[in-house]
């Protein structure tokens, strides 16, 4: 088994299509966070504002992130428009790339993206950490696909205004296939009529207990030691 590894679901303030300070907001929580891992919600770097402007790994405004994941040995996972897909960006002390491409677009999301093509897992300390963004996680063709690749944990960023949907999205992906799963939600104003956004991160065991659950304000955060 690998190691303890401290894991933390945020949901940061957002200001809509300001990269610099959506940043500036993520290397905050990074620093506060005081976890291995940190996991923002879906479209974090823009808010979920689908015309929003495109932000590509190499982007320079992403420089203070990686600073801040870099000082603290963090790996984030952020939320963005990367060319004609929402992606989740991974950042660390090397840099950033592309995790994961979202694979299930909403109706207006498909007017302007294309579907990532399959689910994707990433391995940070001998964890295996599946990845989703939002929709993905209401279609169990998703969570079975990403399953079935071998993962310790499921992980999803998402973009919602209930949170009795996000609950029950989360207790389902984890007591279906006995995997730890953190949801990160946007709270407060996020974009795209999102406002209030659900909040209420949070972070359940392999059999759906909640071991961490922020609340419905922005700036919270949901953290917890994988064990």
């Amino acid at each position: 088994m690998p190691a303890p590894l401290t894991l933390a679901a945020a949901q940061p303030p957002c200001t809509p299509r300001d990269v610099q300070a959506n940043v500036a907001a993520h290397a905050g929580t990074v620093r506060a966070a005081r976890s291995r891992m940190v996991l923002f919600p879906e479209l974090s770097l823009s808010g979920y504002e689908l015309d929003a402007e495109n932000i590509e790994p190499a982007d320079p405004r992403l420089a203070p992130l990686v600073d801040a994941c870099a000082e603290t040995d963090t790996v984030a996972l952020a939320g963005a428009p990367v060319g004609s897909q929402i992606v989740m960006l991974r950042v660390d002390a090397g840099g950033v790339t592309i995790a994961y491409r979202k694979m299930n677009l909403g109706d207006a999301e498909a007017r302007r993206f294309r579907p990532g093509e399959e689910p994707a897992v990433i391995t940070v300390d001998g964890w295996r950490f599946g990845l989703a963004v939002c929709k993905d996680t209401g279609v169990p063709r998703h969570l079975a696909d990403t399953a079935a690749l071998g993962i310790d944990a499921y992980l999803a960023g998402v973009c919602d205004n209930d949170p009795a949907v996000v609950a029950e999205r989360a207790h389902r992906a984890a007591t279906g296939h006995g995997v730890w799963v953190a949801f990160a939600s946007f709270a407060g104003p996020a974009g795209g009529g999102y406002d209030p956004a659900a909040g209420h991160s949070s972070i359940r065991t392999p059999d759906g207990l909640v071991v961490a659950q922020a609340g419905p304000e922005p700036g919270a955060l949901a953290r917890a030691t994988l064990l």
